[in-house]
C-alpha cells in the first residue's frame, strides 16, 4: 500500500469530507519561489492521489508545477457541501503535470467530468451547438497528479463559508489596496510558505491597520516571511456565480504577529463590478491564450469528441 493511500484511504471520513467539497484552493509557486493560489476542482483517485486539470488556456499553474513539484491544496469552503461539521483540511504533496493535452473524457477524468456537469449544471449547456463553437478550448486539459505526503485538519475560522456577508473587520473603510473586495468576506486564504520554501495555505481572518492587513494566523502554523496572498472566492450551491480575488504582498512579522502589506490586487477572472465586455474579453484572451499554447508545440488543434461528452450528460439527466 502506497504512503498517498495511507493518508487518503478510500471511504475513509477524510476522503469523503474533502469528496465533499465543491472546491478547493490550489497553491504552487512562481519562477521567483512566490506562493499562488486559485480554486479548482478535483477528484480523488483509488491510489490515494488527487487528480486536478487545467485548461490550456490557464496554463500557468501547470508550468509552475513542471519547474516545481511542491503544492498545497486547502479544502476549506463548505459551500453546497452538505457537511454538518465542516472543517478545513490542508494536504501538502508533490504534483507532476506531463505536457500532453487531454480531449477524451474516459477513466479517472471521465469521472471528473461527470462530477463537474452534475455540481455544475450551467456547464452542460457548452456541449449544444453553437456554443460549442466557442468552448471547445474547455474541453482542452492538461493533468495535474498531486501525491499526497502530509494532511492537517483544523477547524474553519467562524463564520467562514458566509462570504455573501460583509465581515465587520474595519477593512471596507480601511484604504487599503484590495479592502473592497476583502470586505466582502468573512475569512480569506492566507497563501505563504514555509521555512523551507514549500506552498502553506490556512483559512483565516483578518482585520485592517495602517500600513496592511493584519493576520490571524495560529502558533502552530508554520509560515515564514516573504511574498504570500489573501485569497478569497465564492461560488453558489450549483458552482456558479464565480469569483475569485487575491490581494498580493509582503507577510512581515512583528510583535503583534503577522502582517500583509498589499502590492497589487489580482482578479483573473471578470472583476467584482464586471459587465458582459468584461466576459467577453476574458473568452478571448482564454482562446487566443489556447492557441498559443498549441501552437509553441506545433500541435493542431485537437477536435474534441462531443459525442462522448454528451454520454456523460445523459447518464447524469437520466440516472
Amino acid at each position: 500500500m502506497s504512503d498517498s493511500t495511507v493518508l487518503m484511504a478510500p471511504g475513509s471520513p477524510l476522503v469523503e469530507s474533502i469528496e465533499a467539497y465543491r472546491t478547493c484552493e490550489f497553491a504552487t509557486l512562481t519562477k521567483s519561489g512566490s506562493p499562488v493560489a486559485w480554486p479548482t476542482s478535483g477528484l480523488v483517485k483509488a491510489d490515494g492521489t488527487i487528480l486536478l486539470t487545467t485548461a490550456l488556456g490557464y496554463a500557468q499553474k501547470a508550468f509552475n508545477v513542471r519547474r516545481d513539484g511542491r503544492v498545497a491544496l486547502l479544502f476549506s469552503n463548505p459551500t453546497a457541501s452538505g457537511l454538518k461539521n465542516p472543517g478545513q483540511i490542508l494536504v501538502r504533496g508533490r504534483a507532476t503535470c506531463p505536457d500532453v493535452v487531454h480531449t477524451e473524457p474516459r477513466g479517472d477524468l471521465g469521472q471528473l467530468w461527470g462530477r463537474l456537469m452534475e455540481r455544475q449544471p450551467s456547464s452542460q449547456a457548452y456541449l449544444d451547438w453553437p456554443m460549442t463553437l466557442m468552448t471547445d478550448f474547455y474541453y482542452m486539459r492538461l493533468l495535474i497528479t498531486v501525491t499526497p505526503t502530509e494532511v492537517i485538519e483544523r477547524p474553519l475560522p467562524q463564520s467562514a463559508g458566509e462570504s455573501a456577508a460583509p465581515a465587520e473587520n474595519g477593512l471596507a473603510d480601511s484604504g487599503l489596496l484590495g479592502a473592497e473586495v476583502l470586505a466582502a468576506f468573512d475569512s480569506v486564504v492566507l497563501t505563504a510558505v514555509d521555512e523551507a520554501g514549500a506552498p502553506v495555505l490556512l483559512r483565516t481572518t483578518v482585520t485592517a491597520e495602517d500600513g496592511g492587513y493584519r493576520v490571524a494566523v495560529p502558533s502552530d502554523v508554520l509560515v515564514a516571511a516573504g511574498q504570500a496572498g489573501l485569497l478569497v472566492h465564492r461560488h453558489d450551491d450549483s458552482l456558479w456565480n464565480l469569483y475569485n480575488a487575491s490581494v498580493r504582498g509582503e507577510l512581515v512579522t512583528d510583535e503583534r504577529g503577522w502582517l500583509l502589506r498589499p502590492e497589487r490586487l489580482v482578479e483573473p477572472g471578470a472583476r467584482h463590478d464586471a459587465g458582459p465586455l468584461d466576459q467577453l474579453r476574458i473568452l478571448r484572451a482564454t482562446r487566443a491564450a489556447t492557441k498559443n499554447y498549441l501552437n509553441r508545440r506545433g500541435l493542431a488543434r485537437p477536435s474534441i469528441p462531443w459525442a462522448e461528452y454528451r454520454t456523460i450528460r445523459s447518464r447524469i439527466r437520466n440516472p
